[in-house]
């Protein structure tokens, strides 16, 4: 086999897989949509099995701007919810929380005058 044609073959795997996930990217979208109704999604989805082609070029030209807004939202969405989720597992509390601590336990005789300057100190930096 030239390495000419083997070039050739690796091109048209790739190509062929960008566009099964071009077409599997934009049926996500379709019914991701929250702004087309269940008769807008059956009419696209029709359009993309018969014409595939002609249906995602056809959709990325007049809903290629709101997939992508939609994508960002739900990326935002996600990143919120990951770090609410850390933020609920790690305990994290604000450095008020924490000065508040220190003082009781100052005021307790836990820790002395000092370590409650140096450790308020380390929380304000």
């Amino acid at each position: 086999m030239p390495l000419l044609d083997l070039f050739f073959t690796m091109l048209m795997f790739f190509l062929l897989f960008l566009w099964i996930y071009l077409v599997i990217m934009t049926l996500m979208d379709v019914f991701r949509s929250d702004d087309l109704g269940g008769g807008a999604k059956a009419l696209w989805v029709i359009l993309i099995i018969i014409l595939p082609l002609l249906g995602v070029l056809l959709y990325l030209i007049v809903r290629g701007r709101s997939m992508q807004e939609r994508a960002q939202k739900d990326a935002a969405t996600y990143e919120k919810a990951q770090r609410d989720y850390i933020r609920q597992a790690a305990g994290e509390t604000s450095a008020a929380d924490e000065i508040a601590k220190l003082a009781q336990l100052r005021d307790s005789g836990a820790i002395t005058e000092a370590e409650y300057e140096q450790g308020k100190a380390k929380l304000l930096a």
